[in-house]
C-alpha cells in the first residue's frame, strides 16, 4: 500500500538568528524564528511523511509548549518522525520539496541538503528532491519578511 503527503511551513525572518534550512547552515545576515531550529524545509517534509501516515503533525509530536524542542535539531527531528514511521510499517519512498525564499539564495546548498534529508530518512539521495524558487519580489517571501516550504513524499508500507 501507497500512501501520500503533502506539507507545508513558513518562518519569518529575525536577527540574531542562523539561518538553517535543510539541515545546512546558511551565511546570511538573517535567521528564522521559531522554537526549535525553524528549518523550514525539514518542517513541511516531517508533516508530509507524518500526514501520509495519517498521524497528525509536528506540533502535535513535538509541541512548541514542552521547553525540550527549544532550539531542537530539526534533523534530530526527522529521524524520530522516520523511526516513529517505522514502527508503523511504513517506509520512505521518496520525498519531493521546494523552498520558497527571495534571499538567500540556495542552489549550492542543495546537495548538501538532499544527503542530510536522505540520511536522516534512511535512504538514497536520489530519493530525495530539494529545489528552491523566488516569488519574484511578489507577497511575503518575496519582500523577504520569511520563507516557505512545500513537500509532499510517497511512503509504503509493508503488506
Amino acid at each position: 500500500m501507497f500512501r501520500i503527503g503533502h506539507g507545508y511551513d513558513v518562518h519569518r525572518f529575525a536577527k540574531e538568528r542562523k539561518c538553517i534550512i535543510g539541515g545546512v547552515e546558511i551565511p546570511f545576515e538573517l535567521g528564522l524564528l521559531g522554537h526549535s531550529d525553524a528549518d523550514v524545509l525539514l518542517h513541511a517534509i516531517m508533516d508530509a511523511l507524518l500526514g501520509a501516515a495519517a498521524l497528525g503533525d509536528i506540533g502535535k509530536h513535538f509541541p512548541e509548549s514542552d521547553p525540550a524542542y527549544a532550539g531542537a535539531n530539526s534533523l534530530k527531528l526527522l529521524a524520530a518522525v522516520v523511526q516513529l514511521l517505522q514502527k508503523k510499517g511504513f517506509g520512505v519512498e521518496n520525498i519531493d520539496s521546494t523552498v520558497i525564499a527571495q534571499r538567500p539564495k540556495l542552489a549550492e546548498y542543495i546537495p548538501k541538503m538532499r544527503e542530510k534529508i536522505a540520511g536522516a530518512c534512511q535512504i538514497e539521495i536520489g530519493q530525495v528532491s530539494v529545489k528552491a524558487t523566488t516569488e519574484e519580489g511578489l507577497g511575503f517571501t518575496g519582500i523577504m519578511e520569511g520563507i516557505s516550504s512545500h513537500a509532499v513524499c510517497l511512503l509504503k508500507k509493508d503488506a
